[in-house]
């Protein structure tokens, strides 16, 4: 008996040893994604750069989780809830790896656009974007450390107006290339930024849909509206062309803010998604 429960302890020591290192990881995610706010409100340059050297140690942690996770599922055949969160662990430190690579990715872009704000274009709509972004991943890591189901649904709800943010982002710098050939370069870095964010916050939608189901048991449902259909006038700072109807969908498996942003670097090959 004495044994039996040396190894249940032992199990729930590891439990809370994968527990404690997927909080960590997310931790260091969200404060890249801080860091990476700030690049792009304060152009703070020591910002970017603590957020892209932030993400070595966010890799190492995949590593680490998963290879003790991997160990819990050989040798201890979790069940039940223990099983649920051992699985969620997996797939939860691959949103967070991305969320730092995101998050990285914004810092270094959003140092070249840093002379961008000299009155022709507007950065207010992005730096709303970058906020709400910012809020959503912290409120996903309080999700994950305090494992509520209640929270967890209100950022996966949460993430419907960042996507409208985005949508309206993209009609309103593809207006100002129109409206200014030499506005090209810069609102195409915007726009590679305004994306990085759109998917951080995707990601952090991934991360609380596995929370959710780890606890209860149960899947959020299949659907949920979805930003992007319609921009919002309250959020629109410059106005989209209209057009005269509607065309084909030649990707219907893809958002349409994936379609908008891949079509958006077939003309513009230039500004490729490179470490800087």
């Amino acid at each position: 008996m004495a044994e039996r429960s040396h190894i249940v302890s032992s199990f729930e020591q590891e439990l809370d040893q994968l527990r404690s290192m997927v909080s960590q990881m997310g931790r260091i995610a969200a404060s890249q994604v801080s860091l990476a706010l700030a690049a792009i409100t304060d152009h703070d340059q020591q910002a970017a750069d603590k957020a892209i050297a932030l993400d070595p140690e966010v890799d190492h942690l995949e590593r680490e989780v998963e290879g003790l996770a991997i160990r819990l599922l050989a040798l201890r055949s979790p069940m039940g809830a223990d099983l649920r969160e051992i699985v969620a662990a997996l797939k939860i430190t691959g949103d967070l790896e991305r969320i730092g690579d995101y998050a990285a990715s914004v810092a270094k872009r959003a140092m070249t656009v840093a002379a961008v704000e000299d009155g022709r274009i507007s950065l207010s709509g992005l730096r709303t974007m970058a906020r709400l972004v910012n809020e959503n991943v912290h409120r996903m890591v309080e999700a994950l450390e305090t494992q509520d189901p209640n929270l967890a649904l209100e950022v996966w709800h949460a993430d419907q107006e960042i996507d409208e943010y985005y949508t309206t982002l993209f009609r309103g710098l593809v207006t100002y290339m129109i409206e200014d050939p030499r506005n090209i370069r810069a609102c195409t870095e915007l726009l590679f930024i305004a994306k990085n964010l759109e998917r951080i916050g995707d990601h952090a939608t991934n991360i609380v849909e596995r929370v959710f189901y780890a606890v209860t048991g149960e899947n959020m449902p299949a659907l949920r509206p979805r930003g992007g259909k319609k921009p919002t006038s309250a959020h629109s700072h410059v106005s989209a062309p209209m057009q005269d109807g509607p065309t084909p969908d030649p990707h219907p498996e893809l958002t349409q803010s994936d379609q908008e942003a891949a079509a958006l670097e077939k003309p513009f090959p230039q500004a490729t998604d490179k470490p800087a």
